[in-house]
């Protein structure tokens, strides 16, 4: 009997146990997803729970819910990865042999390394919202929180979901406003990239939306420490910001399990064919989600785009067929903008993100680099495609592949 391993079960590695768990034989086939927690996380909710628009159990779910029959799962930590020998270690001591292995074990948030951070203002006037604790924490302080300089800052890149810094300042802007504070609050969004976001075109589109928010802008700005009894954040080469709360994007990392197996790059992420998702050094390794090393946004949408040329490319690996080299790099993200309005972006490796209409072209019904009602109702409608449809891994009526129609180039 043949068998495969899938590490992390996550939004890709579900996605993948229930598209192949479908198409192999379970005659011939044995699969085993290992996770080291029984809860999964809907992430792109944890933006809302500061806002209290959701709560911590609007975001979690057990694994298991999404987990097909005739899998084996197996709930442990994960000591080491042997691909020269094809096993997985487990911390029970417990050794896994695989014929194939997928490697979709994500990234986190560390802010240990950058020094200051968690100090004495951690979780006191210093927050994150990429972990469920953090932005509980985060939506208690703001409950009583009268007013102040308000700094987001990215601490560097890459980051998971690069639009959900964006996102929280924006939703910020209309919080503190129904709150009747809005007056009292200054916002500056510090970034270490020369503008609002990675891709040119989109990067001036959202500055323009900064500005109108009032919202300050600092660019290039590359933290080099906090100083936490000051309330300021330092760079690099000794420019300082003050603030009041620090809403913090600490460095994210993959996980320490592919720094111990010798398989990852200096952040932990697994080198991997840009457009086969085949891991570039073991041929029977497959790489998935936010674990890459692709220059590709880490979100969700990547994650089930990858995994519709991943689910193909697995099946002809074990027919014995070349592998196709179709995956373009393919984003897409809802951005809510505040007020009950959002923005929508579709982008691959090649192409920025540009107006137009989506999915269908010249009827959308979303609008691309365009501020809509319709866009925050599929920002808000999402949750229910991903619980019900995306993990389940149902054919979804986006193609994994960018499409050009509908769209309208624009100069820089």
């Amino acid at each position: 009997m043949k068998k495969l391993v899938i590490l992390g079960a996550g939004t890709a590695g579900t996605i993948m146990l229930n598209k192949l768990s479908a198409a192999l034989d379970k005659k011939e086939w044995q699969i085993t997803i290992v996770d080291q927690n029984e809860t999964h996380y809907y992430q792109p909710g944890f933006l809302f729970i500061p806002f209290g628009i959701y709560t911590r159990d609007d975001v979690i779910k057990p694994r298991r819910d999404f987990f097909p029959s005739g899998t084996e799962v197996i709930i442990s930590p994960i000591e080491l990865i042997l691909p020269a020998e094809n096993k997985v270690k487990l911390a029970n001591g417990k050794v896994l042999n695989y014929d194939y292995l997928i490697i979709a074990t994500g990234t986190q948030i560390r802010p240990e390394e950058l020094d200051g951070l968690t100090g004495d203002g951690w979780r006191q006037n210093i927050f994150d919202f990429y972990t469920v604790d953090g932005a509980v924490a985060l939506s208690n302080f703001l409950k009583y929180w009268k007013g102040g300089k308000m700094v987001l800052n990215i601490v560097e890149m890459p980051i998971k979901c690069p639009v959900a810094p964006l996102e929280f300042v924006f939703l910020a802007d209309w919080w503190f406003t129904e709150q009747g504070i809005r007056d009292k609050v200054e916002i500056e969004y510090v970034t270490p990239l020369p503008g609002a976001f990675t891709k040119p075109i989109a990067s001036k589109f959202l500055g323009q939306f900064l500005e109108k928010k009032n919202i300050n802008l600092t660019t290039d700005f590359s933290t080099g420490k906090v100083d936490s009894g000051n309330n300021k954040i330092v760079s690099w080469d000794g420019k300082e910001i003050s603030y009041d709360l620090l809403v913090t994007i600490p460095t994210n990392m993959g996980s320490d399990l592919i720094a111990r197996s010798g398989m990852g790059d200096d952040l932990n992420y697994v080198p991997t064919d840009p457009k086969t998702l085949q891991s570039k050094n073991y041929e029977n390794v497959f790489v998935i989600g936010d674990a890459v090393d692709l220059p590709t946004s880490k979100a969700g949408s990547v994650a089930h785009f990858e995994a519709e040329i991943l689910f193909e490319n697995f099946l002809r690996k074990i027919e014995g067929r070349k592998l196709e080299p179709k995956f373009d790099g393919h984003a897409n993200c809802f951005i809510e903008s505040g007020f009950g309005k959002g923005i929508l972006i579709d982008f691959n490796y090649d192409v920025e993100p540009l107006p137009g209409k989506f999915p269908l072209p010249g009827i959308g019904p979303f609008s691309l680099l365009q501020e809509t009602r319709m866009n925050h109702w599929g920002k808000m409608t999402f949750r229910s495609v991903y619980w019900n449809l995306l993990l389940k891994g149902a054919e979804l009526p986006v193609e994994s592949q960018m499409n050009m129609a509908g769209k309208m180039r624009m100069q820089q």
